[in-house]
């Protein structure tokens, strides 16, 4: 699916950036007017398309979401950029250029979720297409309900409940706490779950709309959430987690008993729709979300403009278990051999601050410039879908929620890890799925800070300085290097920094208050 360029149809469904009056206003721009739109199929497809206008944004799923998950341990900002240093360093205020623009925008895609649910119940249309795109809606607002109320909502206050009963309203309250938010996202991904089919049916320019197993994978992640204030719900995530694996889609890792290059295989062009990708950012050489160009060595060694943001920390790469191949096909260390723009090179950095660079999206790169990347540097996009979930993080969903419960988390842990070709654990204890977390899944929207935070871990990690490499040579691939701290201790206040600022105009645009502390 490519994103669609339909701006009369995203004007119609609410281009606003808060909660208040220019939230609702729907004001038709062009000939196309509210009172006539809701019509035909291609109205409701329209409608959909809409759904997704944000998720390939620079400053969403480009790199948006990610200044805030570069507040882990995983990696550091490799360029200086004060404001993301405030980011990571817990001294933001909301207003940051960085990330003061994504709960808004989630906004935006819920006011659109509603308008499909408010509209489309009375349209006589196709009654199969009504069903998907009513899932589709379904599930977009409890996506964007997720990437909002896990960040910004806590058991002082959720954030603000906007649906079709209420969404004309003036002001918009926060409800007493972000299990009002839970709730509501539990009761949209059971009715999308229903309501969506399986992505086996879908292909050609429908691939990328949302479908059953998206639902049931944010489900069990939004279960697993929920289980910070409620323990019951860790026997509900192991439930949704099993239902992707029972869901007849077919979800399976990629695993043809190579290790050093299945785990590589799973971030390729190839795999965009492959068996482990659930949901992802669509993504083609001209729109899509810029993360590998962000990740990519600033300037590209001369070649590309690379932007050389988010680098991998030494602690990230010693957390990896002797012989793990998943640490050569996330990292690149100095010294490693790989092709770039068709040509062979041994990595080396004149720009990393830790010796390091992210290499999970690197493929799109190995091929000569013109075939899968952007011509625009400034817009560095490729033809690599960017995953947000895959089937190796359900299944570690599901091991955590059996872990949790005092069962055996064994059996799907151990899926994982044999992917990887590492031993299989008998008896994985919390301290086990932590790590298999980290390894998997390092570099990705999975989120190890959110991790960190929900763990309780946050203030121990951050209490201690990040580190890397210092190369004597930076240009040479062989050089000798000694170990430095590149980022210092941080005070991360565990009641206070749990969530984020909320942007000050969203304040103002909705008369809520702040999140205590900041």
């Amino acid at each position: 699916m490519k994103y669609p360029a339909l701006l009369f149809t995203a004007l119609l469904l609410g281009a606003a950036t808060g909660c208040q009056d220019d939230f609702t206003d729907l004001t038709p721009q062009g000939t196309i007017t509210y009172a006539n739109f809701w019509k035909t199929d291609a109205d409701a497809i329209a409608a959909s398309n809409a759904l997704y206008a944000y998720m390939n944004n620079d400053d969403m799923f480009g790199r948006g979401f990610f200044w805030l998950i570069n507040a882990s341990d995983d990696m550091v900002t490799g360029r200086v950029r004060a404001t993301a240093a405030n980011v990571r360093n817990f001294t933001a205020t909301g207003d940051e250029g960085d990330t003061n623009k994504m709960y808004g925008y989630s906004y935006r895609v819920i006011r659109r979720a509603n308008e499909v649910l408010k509209n489309v119940p009375a349209m006589s249309i196709d009654e199969k297409l009504k069903n998907r795109v009513l899932g589709e809606a379904y599930f977009m607002r409890a996506f964007s309900y997720f990437h909002i109320a896990t960040r910004y909502g806590d058991q002082r206050a959720g954030v603000p409940l906007v649906t079709v009963d209420n969404m004309d309203q003036n002001s918009f309250p926060r409800p007493a706490s972000v299990v009002a938010n839970y709730e509501l996202m539990e009761q949209d991904l059971k009715k999308a779950a229903e309501l969506l089919p399986l992505v086996t049916a879908y292909s050609g320019a429908e691939l990328g709309h949302a479908h059953k197993d998206a639902a049931l994978a944010y489900l069990a992640k939004t279960y697993v959430f929920w289980a910070q204030y409620d323990k019951s719900k860790w026997a509900l995530a192991e439930q949704a987690a099993e239902a992707v694996t029972k869901s007849g889609s077919g979800r399976a890792l990629i695993n043809t008993g190579k290790p050093r290059e299945d785990f590589h295989s799973v971030f390729t062009i190839q795999n965009n729709w492959s068996s482990e990708y659930i949901w992802s950012v669509v993504s083609g050489k001209q729109d899509g979300s810029i993360l590998p160009g962000v990740l990519l060595e600033n300037k590209g060694w001369g070649k590309y403009n690379g932007w050389g943001y988010f680098q991998p920390t030494l602690d990230l790469y010693e957390s990896f278990e002797m012989g793990d191949p998943r640490r050569e096909a996330t990292i690149l260390s100095f010294g490693d051999e790989f092709t770039y723009l068709g040509q062979k090179q041994k990595y080396s950095s004149t720009n990393s601050l830790t010796g390091f660079q992210f290499s999970k999206y690197m493929e799109p790169y190995t091929y000569p410039a013109t075939e899968h990347l952007n011509a625009n540097g400034d817009k560095p996009t490729t033809d690599l879908n960017v995953p947000l979930m895959r089937y190796a993080e359900v299944l570690l969903l599901q091991a955590e929620a059996q872990i949790m419960q005092g069962k055996s988390g064994d059996q799907a842990l151990n899926l994982v890890r044999r992917r990887a070709g590492l031993p299989p654990l008998t008896g994985a204890t919390l301290a086990d799925l932590k790590r298999e977390r980290r390894s998997e899944l390092a570099g990705e929207f999975a989120d190890r800070h959110a991790d960190l935070v929900r763990w309780g871990d946050a203030q121990a990690a951050y209490a201690k300085p990040q580190r890397g490499r210092e190369y004597a040579d930076k240009s040479n691939p062989a050089s000798t290097y000694k170990v430095v701290e590149v980022w210092p201790a941080r005070t991360f206040n565990p009641t206070v920094h749990h969530v984020w600022p909320i942007p000050p105009v969203d304040l103002n645009n909705s008369k809520i208050a702040q999140n205590q502390g900041w």
